[in-house]
């Protein structure tokens, strides 16, 4: 996309501000229209949740996350559509040339991660977005998202990653996610951060940032999930909304969706405030019931069941193996499943072997880490399952299809985002090698 590393040098705040402001982006319009979205797991769904609640309320609404599936488009929206070609590498060369120039003169490396969100915020200012949610990429002190200075920004969840930047507590790396929010703001805190309440109501208590918790100040009550949905009931504030309908599948999508309907019920209240109720629970229930957001609990295919998920700590993983279960059943699966080289394989495989009779240990061409490392750690988490060794992605896939189908069974697909997102394509005829993941 750029000819730029992943990361630029050191912290990129000033250098950002510069870019931003050197590409005319209006700061004080950007921070009126913007919520950000930070947290370990469920960033993506409780931005798309939002957006689509702000799309449903009849706002011209921005959407920028990270990574991409399938392709690179997917990560700047307005109104559910992504930037088009044409678009993208018209902005692509301006932003470029202002990066040049601000490099230039600062002696400082841009990131592509830097790059690309300027080229959102210069795309949702051409686009004249009365709305924009923004997902932050790594923690939220030094991400670019800080330069928006939202108001109204959230935490999803925590959880250990990126602990070599972050810290290697729970309380640094939800300290440092918490930053993305602007001094007097209001910061939204998943439920697994409630056991942090004590600690971040200290660190906020002198930048006069307040902090809400779902299932504390954020009532979620009478959850239902099942094959053909789920549901649950909301209560914040004077706002009482009963049998919330749920497009997104999983058990850990009433948290998010509780967040992202505070998120937008927050700017709402600041930005146009004095709106007709029901006006607003109507966008939030068709906003909430269609919203779609791929490769969290997906099901790729119906014969044979083929569900992927894109989770990849040890956390995420756990919640999105109990809601398959849940929604599902347990018996009859087989598990595909690997790690990233980076990523800790043992607790991410060490999560899932457990619960399967049969597993496939593969690598996703992008990242794999290797298959017989997979297998051991398969063996290591559960000595009674028949463990099978796929050296490629399309093996795994063809594999997995054939003994579901000759053995009645359904195949579940997960351990990493490369590892989901290799297999759908290829399930559907694709190949993993023509992927470009950044």
């Amino acid at each position: 996309m750029f000819d730029l590393p992943k990361y630029g040098d050191g912290v990129c705040l000033a250098r950002m501000g510069e870019l931003l402001n050197e590409l005319r982006i209006d700061r004080a319009w950007l921070q009126r229209v913007s919520v950000v979205v930070t947290g370990s797991n469920g960033k993506g769904s409780t931005a798309a949740m939002a957006a689509s609640i702000g799309r449903d309320y009849g706002l011209r609404t921005g959407l920028f996350t990270s990574p991409h599936l399938f392709r690179f488009n997917e990560r700047i929206q307005v109104d559910n559509i992504e930037i088009d070609d044409d678009a993208l590498a018209l902005l692509r060369r301006k932003v470029e040339a202002v990066v040049a120039d601000v490099s230039s003169r600062r002696g400082e490396q841009f990131g592509t991660f830097e790059a690309l969100f300027a080229l959102a915020c210069l795309h949702f200012q051409k686009s004249e977005c009365d709305f924009a949610v923004f997902e932050a990429g790594i923690g939220g002190r030094y991400d670019p998202v800080r330069l928006i200075g939202a108001r109204e920004t959230c935490v999803t969840s925590v959880d250990f990653e990126h602990v070599d930047l972050l810290g290697n507590s729970l309380e640094l790396i939800a300290s440092d996610k918490s930053d993305a929010c602007a001094a007097g703001g209001t910061i939204i805190y998943g439920e697994n951060c409630r056991d942090l309440r004590r600690h971040l109501v200290e660190y906020h208590r002198w930048r006069g940032c307040s902090p809400l918790f779902v299932r504390d100040e954020i009532s979620v009550d009478n959850e239902a999930q099942s094959a053909s949905g789920q549901h649950f009931d909301f209560q914040f504030g004077y706002h009482d909304f009963r049998h919330i309908e749920l497009g997104l599948p999983g058990a850990f999508q009433f948290n998010n969706a509780a967040i992202a309907m505070t998120l937008f019920l927050l700017w709402l209240q600041r930005e146009q405030p004095r709106k007709a109720p029901e006006r607003i629970e109507a966008a939030i229930r068709s906003g909430l019931r269609n919203v779609r957001w791929p490769g969290r609990l997906e099901v790729i295919e119906q014969d044979p069941l083929t569900v992927i998920d894109v989770g990849h700590t040890p956390d995420g993983i756990r919640q999105s193996l109990a809601s398959l279960m849940s929604i599902h059943g347990r018996d009859d699966w087989i598990l595909v499943t690997g790690a990233s080289r980076d990523k800790k394989a043992d607790e991410i495989v060490g999560a899932l072997a457990p619960s399967f009779d049969t597993i496939i240990c593969t690598a996703a061409h992008h990242k794999g880490a290797d298959p017989q490392a997979i297998a051991a750690a398969a063996r290591l988490g559960n000595s009674e399952a028949t463990l099978h060794v796929a050296a490629t992605i399309a093996d795994a896939v063809r594999l997995s299809q054939e003994m579901a189908l000759e053995q009645k069974r359904r195949v579940y697909v997960a351990g990493g985002l490369f590892l989901a997102i290799e297999y759908a394509t290829v399930a559907k005829g694709g190949r993993a090698e023509d992927l470009d993941f950044f």
